[in-house]
Formats: structure tokens, C-alpha cells, sequence
């Protein structure tokens, strides 16, 4: 008997392995979509010289880049399992606003833009609210929204200028300051990037930080993926998802203010439609319609593969319409292979 004890005391304790690389890829919802934008680059690399060169790699960055950062925010609300169908309109609204105030009030640029992040913020918090208030779905809701805005932006719009546009910006005071910081460009060799990308990147950092490392991103995993249980545990879904909502309705902001002190016009019908983009883009970055999955990197990567290919189309000299036909072949590939992906990432955890 004290042999055997001995010998097993002896024997080294085996310790479970650890997940695979393999396995720890699964569970990256952005996986997908890395692996796509990785192919889109490399067909229109070999299709085109354009779009490599520097005005391409600029060119399709750009075109990425407002859809990306509207596109980031959307993830994190589709993680925490509602939809925001004003995005688009917003970026429209708080373009106008600006443009109103500063050109035909005669405010400071400055103060323009604080005044219409303030209405974006305000918009945001009340449909955050009514949904948790009412328990009507997110869809609904913000489809209403969307209508009333189109309605104000159109309306307002006509009765102040007598068009559906607005423009002479630049004329206004705080334009050069403001410029700089929404539309001005960075030159790297013979290329021209907008400020637009700059604000892509640092908010697609700062999302994904929020998101794998604070509380307030288990928060969104957790209203996302089963909200009765998430406020079990205490967590306080109603402040999360008002903020969630306050955050697509920023990030409209942050597109809209690129837009107007870039083109320094504004029209009133501008945006509409773009919110469906917003969706397919995080949806192609790894969110599931269902909530309580998906990344932000992998939104910003959806939205990069947009970019690339519908940059990538035009310098090909190919029919635009095919666009749309990629666009129906991505959201069904993308809404396949996140569902196969999810699956395999619960069992990996398991």
C-alpha cells in the first residue's frame, strides 16, 4: 500500500489543456468578416491597379469611414439586442442644425455643433426610453423616430431657406477650427486621408476597449443575450440600453459634423436609407440579429469590406448595380457563418 501511494503521489497531475488557437479564433466573432475583407482586398488587387495605388487606398477609406463609425455604434446596439433605424436620418439632422444655426442664426461654429450634439443626445435618450418604458420593440420605435425626423428636416429646411438645402458654412465664425478637427486631411506620400478615418480608428479603439474590458461592456453582452437574467444579477438594463442608443445617436453626430464642414452643404433628405447599410455592416463584422454577440472591430472591418468593393467596382469600370447584388450575397453568407461561428464559440467556452 505504501508503494502504491508513493508512486502515485509520484505521478505529475495532469492539467487540462487549454483551448486550441483554432478555438480561440472561433470565438472571435470578427473572425468572419477578416477573412472576407482579406479576400475582397486581394480580388480587386488583382483586377485593378487603382486600387492599390495611393488616391485608391485613400478613395476607399474614405468611402469606409462614415459608414464605419456609424457602423461601430450600431454593433454595440445590436449586441445589447435592439436596432436603430433613425441612424442614417440622424447624421442629416445634426448636419442641418449645425448648418442653420451657424449660417442663418450667425452662432459660432463651435457652439452650432454643441448645440446639435445635444439634440442627437436628447433623441437617443428618449427612444432608449420609451423602449424600456413601453417594452415596444426597438424596431418600431425608431421607425417612428426616423419618419418624424425626415419630416422635421425636410419641413424646417423649407421653411427657412425655401430649398431643401443648406450651405455657405464656411463663411461662418469657428469654421477654420472646426474644419480642422471634422474635415481636414492627413497626407502620407500621395495620399489624402480624411479626418473621417481618424475618427473611424480612435472610436473603433475606444469602442472595443468599452466593450472586452470594462463592466459597462459585460453590461451589453449581458441585456443582449438574456435581459430578464441580466437584471437579476443586477444590472441596470434601462441605464444601458438609453446609453446605447445615446451612442448611435453620437456617432450620427460625429458623421454628420464631417459632412457639413467638409462639403459645407447639407441636404435635407440626406442619410435616408443608410441606416440598413449600418445594419448589414455590423452584421457582416460578426453581430447576430439576435443580440448578445458580435465586436466592434468586426463592425469596422464590415464596413471596410464596403468600401473596398464598391471603391473597387468603380475603378473595375464594372456597372454599379452589381454592388447591390454583393450586398444581398454578403448579408446572407455573413448571417450564415455568424450563426455557425456562435455556435462553435459557445461550445469552445463550454
Amino acid at each position: 500500500m505504501t508503494v502504491a501511494t508513493e508512486a502515485s503521489a509520484a505521478e505529475p497531475a495532469t492539467e487540462p489543456k487549454g483551448p486550441t488557437l483554432m478555438q480561440r479564433m472561433v470565438v472571435r466573432p470578427e473572425i468572419g468578416a477578416a477573412l472576407g475583407a482579406l479576400l475582397v482586398f486581394v480580388f480587386f488587387s488583382i483586377i485593378t491597379d487603382r486600387f492599390l495605388s495611393p488616391l485608391g487606398v485613400a478613395t476607399w477609406l474614405d468611402d469606409s469611414s462614415t459608414l464605419g463609425i456609424m457602423a461601430i455604434a450600431v454593433a454595440l446596439l445590436m449586441i445589447g439586442g435592439e436596432f436603430d433605424l433613425s441612424a442614417g436620418v440622424m447624421t442629416a439632422s445634426t448636419a442641418l442644425v449645425t448648418a442653420l444655426l451657424a449660417v442663418h442664426a450667425g452662432w459660432n461654429v463651435w457652439f452650432a455643433l454643441l448645440a446639435s450634439l445635444v439634440l442627437a443626445l436628447l433623441v437617443g435618450a428618449f427612444n432608449g426610453w420609451l423602449v424600456m418604458r413601453t417594452g415596444l420593440p426597438s424596431f418600431i420605435v425608431t421607425l417612428g423616430t426616423f419618419l418624424a425626423l425626415q419630416g422635421l428636416n425636410l419641413g424646417v429646411t423649407r421653411m427657412v431657406t425655401g430649398t431643401v438645402q443648406v450651405a455657405g458654412i464656411r463663411s461662418a465664425d469657428g469654421y477654420n477650427s472646426a474644419g480642422w478637427v471634422f474635415a481636414s486631411t492627413l497626407n502620407i506620400g500621395d495620399a489624402r486621408i480624411q479626418a473621417s478615418v481618424i475618427w473611424w480608428i480612435v472610436l473603433t479603439v475606444i469602442a472595443s476597449i468599452v466593450l472586452v474590458r470594462t463592466r459597462f461592456g459585460n453590461w451589453i453582452f449581458a441585456v443582449g443575450g438574456a435581459l430578464q437574467n441580466a437584471r437579476a444579477v443586477g444590472v441596470p438594463a434601462t441605464r444601458t440600453k438609453i446609453v446605447l442608443f445615446m451612442t448611435t445617436a453620437f456617432a450620427g453626430w460625429v458623421v454628420g459634423s464631417c459632412s457639413i464642414l467638409r462639403f459645407a452643404s447639407v441636404q435635407a433628405n440626406q442619410g435616408v436609407g443608410l441606416e440598413l447599410h449600418y445594419i448589414i455592416a455590423a452584421v457582416v463584422g460578426g453581430c447576430l440579429l439576435t443580440g448578445g454577440f458580435g465586436s466592434a472591430v468586426g463592425a469596422a472591418i464590415g464596413a471596410l469590406i464596403f468600401g473596398m468593393a464598391r471603391q473597387g467596382i468603380v475603378f473595375a469600370r464594372w456597372d454599379s448595380d452589381w454592388f447591390m447584388l454583393f450586398l444581398g450575397v454578403l448579408l446572407l453568407a455573413a448571417v450564415l457563418v455568424n450563426n455557425r461561428f456562435q455556435k462553435r464559440a459557445e461550445r469552445v467556452r463550454r
